[in-house]
């Protein structure tokens, strides 16, 4: 029986794409690992593999469209002794959705969900997580009476494939869930909060006025799905300080002639982040996450930096960045800023990290107050370094390059003292940058 290709998740707030680019045509041969297409994520464009071996029968979806929801049928494939003639019950191409919100509405309903007829399911495990394998490895798991949630799976992402389950055995029946977890699953849903005006009564605030209806991208979605949620769920609160710069423009200015003949500049930023990732190896604390019902507290300092592209952001992971020098991170940072405004970046290079730096002082923003990033503990929010006059240690008044940062922590991770502390070795490397390289 022919085996359906479904729309992959590629990263891990996926839960639509573009289908950019086939890279396969009908009746070509393809192999697990074979390039199949390019699909455009909420992040990044990205090459989808096949998983399991045979021939391209039918194409579904139309290069181009856009909005393919995850594990939407996207081609078929025709296993050995299979023709086209076998598809006559493979679903029809779906349309590209429409950008009105009567249309989002309806394709974000059950019915899109629903698997087709030809395939099995896409299985769960006991609490409900969607396993990821092929529809061949389902059906054959199903034939062998295998339990998925127990095999792991060596294919793309984890994903389990045809050689996982023919190589499984079969387990003991899982037991039934209890009457209690019965009650549970049967008990009324929480009532969902107060949603906010509908496309269609903000619309008619505008009657007679000249705009123009701008569609939501993936990458728009995703921004503005975790930011709700950032604001809904974490306790901010913020902890500000200003930095003098002066003595680290100094030191910047005599290693970047120094470096000039390698043709590294270092920047003020390159500086933050080296200062923020030795400041958490000093306040081992706020080296930590939020994980729902405990912490995760990093041995690492991994530091995320928030890179502004079109239609949103990213925010590309300096892992290991208190082990990497001035100049490292300086050509890292620079790779990963470029990768991330063509959208090229894969999933591990932009998911975790303890905190993030978002630094607007480029635009001559003197401070603000940034939103965490979930599941990061705080970010820094960095804002432009001013001349202002300031009182010397010898009481006079004298001038000097001031830089404001606010920092914005989690609550449920790290109190207010501890955030203070951090803060305040932040400062003092920015302030003594001789001391970053000892």
């Amino acid at each position: 029986m022919p085996t359906e290709i479904l729309m992959p998740a590629l990263s891990p707030t996926m839960e639509e794409g573009t289908l950019a680019k086939w890279l396969v045509k009908e009746g070509d041969e393809v192999a697990s690992g074979d390039i199949l297409a390019e699909i455009e994520t909420d992040k990044a464009t990205m090459e989808f593999e096949a998983v399991d071996e045979g021939t391209i029968g039918k194409i579904l979806i139309e290069a181009g469209t856009d909005g393919v929801k995850v594990n939407t049928p996207i081609a078929v494939l025709l296993e050995e002794g299979e023709s086209a003639d076998d598809i006559g019950s493979a679903p029809a191409p779906a349309e590209p959705p429409k950008d009105t919100p009567q249309t989002e509405a309806k394709a974000e309903g059950p019915a899109s969900d629903a698997p087709a007829a030809s395939a099995p399911a896409a299985p769960k495990s006991g609490d409900g997580t969607r396993i990821f394998a092929s529809p061949l490895a389902r059906r054959i798991a199903a034939d062998k009476g295998l339990d998925l949630s127990q095999i792991t799976g060596s294919g793309p992402h984890g994903r389990i494939v045809k050689s996982d389950v023919e190589a499984a055995k079969p387990a003991a029946a899982a037991p039934t869930k209890t009457d209690a977890s019965a009650a549970k699953a049967d008990a009324p849903a929480a009532k969902a909060a107060p949603a906010g005006p509908s496309a269609d009564q903000v619309a008619r605030m505008y009657e007679g006025r000249d705009y123009e209806d701008v569609a939501l991208d993936g990458m728009r979605r995703t921004v503005a799905a975790r930011l709700t949620e950032a604001k809904q769920t974490i306790p901010h609160f913020y902890l500000r300080r200003d930095v003098t710069l002066d003595a680290l423009m100094a030191f910047r200015a005599d290693l970047n002639k120094q470096l000039e003949p390698r043709g590294v500049k270092l920047s003020v930023n390159d500086f933050i982040i080296k200062a923020s990732a030795m400041a958490l190896q000093a306040v081992p604390d706020c080296n930590a996450v939020w994980a729902g019902d405990r912490m995760l507290r990093l041995k690492p300092s991994d530091v995320a930096v928030a890179v502004a592209v079109e239609g949103g952001l990213f925010t590309p992971v300096l892992k290991d960045a208190h082990l990497k020098s001035l100049s490292a991170l300086s050509a890292e940072m620079k790779d990963l800023a470029t990768r991330a405004r063509n959208k090229k970046l894969a999933p591990h290079e932009y998911v975790g990290g303890s905190m993030a730096i978002s630094n607007l002082g480029m635009f001559g923003i003197e401070n603000f107050d940034a939103v965490i990033n979930p599941p990061h503990g705080s970010i820094l929010a960095v804002g432009a370094g001013l001349k202002k006059p300031v009182v010397g240690a010898d009481g006079e008044i004298k001038v000097a390059t001031v830089m404001s940062m606010t920092l914005s922590v989690d609550h449920r991770v790290i109190d207010g003292a501890l955030g203070a502390e951090f803060l305040k070795e932040v400062v003092s490397y920015l302030e003594n940058p001789m001391t970053m390289l000892a």
